[in-house]
């Protein structure tokens, strides 16, 4: 398989508005609210044309913040800054940013809503 084999992520929201001022402020960019039945999400931007996969936060039954299981990576080029923005607004860093070799740096950080999520950049 030539092509990235991830295409979707979901990450559960007790409240939506709280986790999408979490995310807009972290990331610097704006998420899509949409209704889907009975799911509320808030799109993460995405381009097709881009490398990375696309994802939402998602506030539905059935789904629950989580510090343990799968853990979802977003590229970072300044991890700093975005630990920095993570702290401003409410969430935790859990591993400070460390190198990982030739491989790059990565922290992990407890967001908003209780989830564990993790920051990489390969430049650091």
């Amino acid at each position: 398989m030539k092509a990235n084999p991830v295409g979707w992520f979901e990450i559960p929201v007790s409240d939506m508005d709280r986790a999408r001022r979490f995310y807009e402020a972290v990331f610097q960019c704006e998420l899509e609210v949409t209704q889907m039945g009975p799911a509320e999400m808030a799109w993460f931007p995405w381009d097709g044309e881009s490398i990375g996969s696309a994802g939402t936060l998602i506030k539905t039954e059935g789904y629950a913040p989580a510090m343990v299981g799968t853990v979802v990576y977003f590229t970072a080029p300044d991890i700093n800054a975005h630990l920095a923005r993570i702290e401003a607004n409410g969430g935790k860093t859990i591993v400070p940013k460390m190198s990982i070799g030739e491989h790059g740096w990565i922290a992990h950080f407890e967001d908003s809503e209780g989830n564990r999520v993790a920051l990489h950049a390969v430049d650091g």
